[in-house]
């Protein structure tokens, strides 16, 4: 079963939040999707941090596993870029540190959405100190950010699609340039 599943915390004072955004753009990118592929959309009920419980059960083997594509947030990341990620560490991510876990593999696919701010130079915008990275992954993004989503919506659901009809390599020679 091809499996996607887009991290974020449940709960309304959640919605909208940078540490939703695994959630947000899964919303964006079944709308788009080739229907033509079977891909089952999960966006977990657990708090982020135990994304793991419910993916765990979805995934029963290695088949499985290969099938399986984790799109999150990533502050490494500038808005509106995108990365795709094979067989790495959690990045210190409590939700995919969570799935790593719960599945004693790293052996996925992940799709590391940007969600931080850039100077007008390009250099990235990270707060810092563990009190201001709660507070930025907790906050609001703004419409303009949103439209960046949006946006990228349309580069990620291309790159779901070829994940899954011409291979995880193609993929990310294709959508990591």
């Amino acid at each position: 079963m091809k499996l996607v599943v887009g991290l974020g915390n449940p709960g309304e004072e959640y919605e909208g939040t940078r540490h939703n955004t695994g959630r947000i753009m899964l919303a964006l990118v079944q709308k788009k999707i080739n229907p033509n592929i079977k891909i089952k959309f999960i966006t977990p009920d657990t708090f982020m941090n135990n994304s793991g419980h419910a993916v765990a059960p979805l995934v029963k083997n290695k088949k499985d596993l290969k099938d399986l594509v984790i799109i999150y947030d990533d502050v490494d990341l500038p808005i509106g870029r995108m990365k795709i990620s094979f067989n790495r560490s959690s990045g210190g991510h409590n939700g995919l540190n969570s799935i790593i876990k719960a599945l004693k593999s790293e052996e996925f696919l992940r799709i590391r959405v940007g969600i931080t701010p850039t100077t007008l130079s390009g250099k990235l915008k990270k707060p810092k100190g563990e009190k201001e990275m709660l507070k930025f992954l907790l906050g609001q993004y703004k419409e303009k950010e949103l439209a960046e989503l949006k946006k990228l919506s349309k580069k990620v659901t291309e790159a779901i699609e070829v994940i899954f009809t011409e291979g995880k390599d193609k993929a990310m020679s294709i959508y990591n340039s």
